[in-house]
């Protein structure tokens, strides 16, 4: 049993973070007027955060400076290498990584870090991520207001760069105008890869309604969920080319469908199929036409398969996957988008039997998807899938810390990094930045961590980024400075 809810709303919990399956977006936007635009409570959001700057910490607040910056005195993980490299420097101008340099060169007019002999570290990524609704609790959210839970996320956010993710992919949910206030320089946080709106078929994974609202008819037509971005509900070819076309008007990086049920699915079995091949192709057509590609939830074998089939190129979950299965994944060149569903003490409580029961086979299957995944060198990438959990957000560094039971401890920087970089790299001509991110090279992103102590040596000093990281930075920024300290 969850604390704070009701027996009414016990059914709604997900044990991995993955909530994004149950219906309660349909009573978390329950209390806004039907007659409010979701342009309009989107301007009324960055006119508030415009207004007070969000956090104490906001991107206006932090450092930045027209001179040369060089970060002396370091060693440097680059994102790729096993091995740190010594006896180098780091000259930032700007926002970008200028070039490695010698120790001893000097840069005219430049302001010099003594970085005391930490590691550096390039910014680290989170592959499965949900910017608006990751930290907001369950009844709080059935409760408030669209544009209250916009500036918690706003203000988590600032708390998300500040644990050392420069950069996240958004797979599911409205973070358009979360990411722009956060490319502007209105508020601190991660770089946002935004899916926007999950796709998903009549009572399956995202279908978010009431049992009252079916059937759909005219006065009906669009749910308040899908009127706030969070799902878009497509059947038939026709529909999903048309909501995929409109997540693409509106800015994704790349597109996310659900092929199959989860584990707290208020309608679809667990081990249900979603969406037709036709209809699975006419997703990633429209993607591909657009030069990008389509992420898919999904956890069994058969729904693996069929996405696979029809071209989908990142499978997200796919724990229940058999060892044929993986070969498929491997052999299609695509991603498997894995997360640390453990059963675990960050784990939800489920109220039900069945749901405890599919929790465990999840589990057990994370521990066979690591190992498979590595055997048959499938493109692995890494993220936590937090949702509805504010006690969970702080995690994010642990969740990543915990896959060193099955690599060692630089393949697990290594995914965190430079690996989730190219996933991102994905989305091609949809791809919202320019600079490469995940590494520290000449030419790359200013995205970097300066860590009191190795994690090569000790993977678990990410998992607590207060006390650990002495420096965060991001697009050349300096958000975090404790050195003088």
């Amino acid at each position: 049993m969850i604390v704070g809810l009701g027996a009414r709303y016990q059914n709604y919990a997900h044990g991995f973070g993955c909530l994004c399956h149950s219906n309660i977006i349909t009573e978390l936007t329950d209390r806004v007027s039907k007659s409010v635009s979701r342009r309009s409570v989107l301007r009324g959001i960055m006119a508030t955060m415009a207004a007070v700057g969000v956090g104490s910490g906001s991107a206006l607040a932090a450092e930045n400076t027209e001179r040369p910056l060089v970060l002396k005195n370091v060693r440097i993980f680059n994102g790729q290498d096993a091995k740190l490299i010594e006896g180098k420097s780091v000259l930032i101008v700007k926002n970008r990584i200028e070039n490695i340099i010698g120790a001893d060169e000097t840069v005219e007019n430049a302001q010099i870090i003594d970085c005391g002999n930490r590691v550096l570290m390039p910014g680290m990524i989170d592959a499965h991520w949900h910017s608006i609704l990751a930290a907001i609790p369950q009844m709080v959210a059935m409760t408030s207001d669209v544009a209250y839970i916009h500036l918690v996320a706003a203000e988590e956010a600032q708390r998300t760069l500040m644990r050392g993710f420069t950069t996240i992919r958004d797979v599911g949910g409205p973070s358009f105008a979360l990411k722009r206030a956060i490319d502007e320089g209105r508020i601190a946080g991660p770089r946002i890869y935004p899916s926007g709106a999950m796709i998903s078929q009549t009572s399956g994974h995202g279908d978010f309604r009431m049992r009252t609202d079916i059937p759909r008819h005219s006065s009906n037509d669009i749910s308040l969920s899908e009127a706030a971005g969070i799902a878009a509900i497509a059947d038939g070819e026709a529909e999903v080319l048309r909501r995929v076309r409109e997540q693409l008007m509106l800015g994704a990086s790349q597109i996310k469908i659900l092929v199959g049920g989860g584990v707290a699915s208020t309608y679809d079995p667990f081990d249900s199929i979603q969406f037709t091949e036709a209809e699975i192709r006419a997703a990633v057509a429209a993607a591909s036409d657009w030069g990008t590609y389509v992420c898919s939830h999904v956890y069994t074998s058969a729904g693996i398969q069929r996405a696979l089939k029809c071209g989908v190129k990142s499978i997200e979950h796919g724990q229940l996957a058999d060892e044929e299965t993986v070969k498929q994944i491997a052999d299609a060149g695509a991603w498997w988008s894995l997360q640390p569903f453990l059963a675990d003490e960050d784990s939800n409580v489920y109220p039900t039997q069945l749901q405890r029961d599919q929790q465990k086979m999840v589990a057990e299957g994370t521990m066979r998807a690591f190992d498979l995944g590595q055997k048959y060198n499938v493109k692995m990438a890494w993220g936590t899938d937090i949702l509805f959990n504010p006690k969970g957000t702080p995690t994010q560094g642990k969740q990543l810390a915990k896959i060193a039971r099955w690599f060692d401890n630089a393949d697990v920087l290594k995914m965190a990094t430079h690996t989730n970089a190219q996933l991102l790299a994905m989305s091609g001509p949809r791809n919202p930045y320019a600079l490469a991110v995940g590494v520290i090279e000449a030419g790359a992103a200013a995205d970097m961590l300066l860590v009191d102590g190795n994690p090569l040596e000790d993977i678990n000093l990410i998992a607590d980024p207060d006390k650990n990281f002495k420096l965060i930075m991001k697009d050349g920024r300096i958000h975090k400075n404790e050195l003088n300290a």
